[in-house]
């Protein structure tokens, strides 16, 4: 390898001390993620509106689901598509953290939207196609919030480490790894879900890593059994979609469960949980104190 190109031993940081070497994020006081207990974090593509949330916020707590997803600024393929609804959503994301006592995660697209967020969510999401968007890394290297990090499109396992180390050597020890799917040549699922890539980064480093099968599948009914999968595998965590009235989604419609659905799922995935010597939380006080 020539001179200057980096490579995994430049993480110094996210690599494994040790085979025992295991780090747990808290998302709040009460919700951590890399420790026995599985992290759910359910919700919708898009924040729509306050009455949207609050639907899904008193399905799914109840149930098990820690932490609320939800998107605000919402990066679209073409210029024409809903953007999202902004800082309204962050408005609604707060009201339902503080009435709900749940945490919510959302995306964070760039260096100017961080400020606005971090008193009104818990955990900022960088997607995707920000995977490698160096300076807003940097940027959320600096805060002390915890960072959930998506696995770019077509990034190597290399790349996607790199990118965590460049938030952790920037300060913030706070990051989740996110599976999402990458892009394949096959368009029947809308991402090809790389459990062995969950599989290698449980071996690699020492971040908690989850998966998100809704991406990776497009198709709702692919859902539960990725998941599933994902656990069986070693995955920390899920971030799955849903809505309270799926096909009427504004974004990503076709792979959001029902609320119905995404409780049913939960329930399926505790005796497997078990079997891997993991536990999905029953409790619905989880979310009783909040990060300032």
């Amino acid at each position: 390898m020539s001179r200057g190109t980096p490579t995994m031993k430049d993480a110094k940081l996210t690599l494994k001390a040790n085979p025992h070497h295991q780090s747990v994020v808290s998302i709040t006081p009460t919700v951590a993620v890399g420790a026995d207990d599985l992290l759910i974090v359910g919700g919708p593509c898009t924040v729509e509106n306050l009455g949207q949330m609050t639907t899904v916020a008193q399905c799914l707590v109840p149930h098990g689901i820690q932490a609320l997803r939800g998107g605000v600024y919402k990066p679209r393929t073409s210029p024409y598509s809903f953007q999202g609804s902004g800082d309204a959503g962050l408005d609604i994301l707060a009201q339902i953290r503080c009435h709900h006592r749940v945490p919510v995660v959302t995306e964070v697209m760039a260096i100017h939207q961080i400020e606005s967020m971090l008193d009104r969510v818990d955990m900022l999401q960088v997607g995707s196609r920000n995977m490698q968007n160096f300076d807003l890394l940097k940027a959320l290297g600096e805060i002390e919030k915890p960072v959930l990090l998506k696995r770019g499109l077509a990034a190597t396992l290399e790349e996607f480490v790199m990118a965590a180390e460049y938030i952790v050597s920037h300060g913030n020890p706070g990051i989740v790894l996110c599976e999402r799917g990458i892009r394949s040549f096959d368009n029947y699922t809308r991402n090809v879900l790389d459990l062995g890539a969950v599989v290698a980064l449980k071996q690699i480093t020492h971040l908690p890593v989850i998966v998100d099968p809704s991406h990776a599948a497009g198709k709702r009914e692919l859902v539960p059994a990725l998941a599933k999968a994902a656990i069986a595998a070693g995955a920390d965590g899920l971030i799955v979609e849903c809505h309270p009235v799926p096909d009427q989604s504004i974004s990503d419609a076709r792979q959001a469960l029902s609320l119905d659905d995404m409780v049913a799922l939960v329930e399926q995935l505790r005796p497997i949980a078990a079997a891997v010597g993991r536990r999905i939380p029953a409790a619905t006080t989880h979310g009783a104190a909040l990060a300032a």
